[in-house]
């Protein structure tokens, strides 16, 4: 399986940006796809995921969306009124079991992972 993250760029502060997760190489779908990000010098963190339910990152909620194709295996992130904290690498991920929900916001969860598309946000 493999995970095409593309989308990202340079914006401005109160810009908006759709990030796209493909997913390629077997025929059936993927049960939780997600988005993770990295900003300069911190660890990966948790954005959104989407499977029973969609989960977003108490810093995200209310300017960002996840949204699923789940017929052609795409996943998308909108986003909306970003910040200079978003400037990150954002990376996709899938996992084609149930996660429980304790682990949807954990990277050990997920076996998929594309390889990044960076986001930067000027002020």
């Amino acid at each position: 399986v493999q995970l095409q993250a593309s989308g990202g760029g340079l914006v401005q502060a109160g810009g908006s940006l759709r990030l796209s997760c493909a997913a390629s190489g077997r025929t059936f779908s993927m049960y939780h796809m997600g988005w993770f990000r990295q900003a300069p010098g911190k660890e990966r963190e948790f954005v959104a995921t989407t499977g029973d339910r969609t989960y977003y990152a108490d810093s995200v909620k209310g300017r960002f969306t996840l949204s699923r194709d789940k017929a052609k295996n795409t996943m998308y992130l909108h986003m909306n009124n970003l910040e200079p904290e978003d400037t990150a690498v954002y990376f996709c991920a899938a996992r084609q079991t149930r996660i429980i929900v304790g682990a949807v916001r954990t990277e050990k969860s997920y076996d998929y992972w594309g390889q990044g598309t960076l986001v930067t946000v000027s002020s």
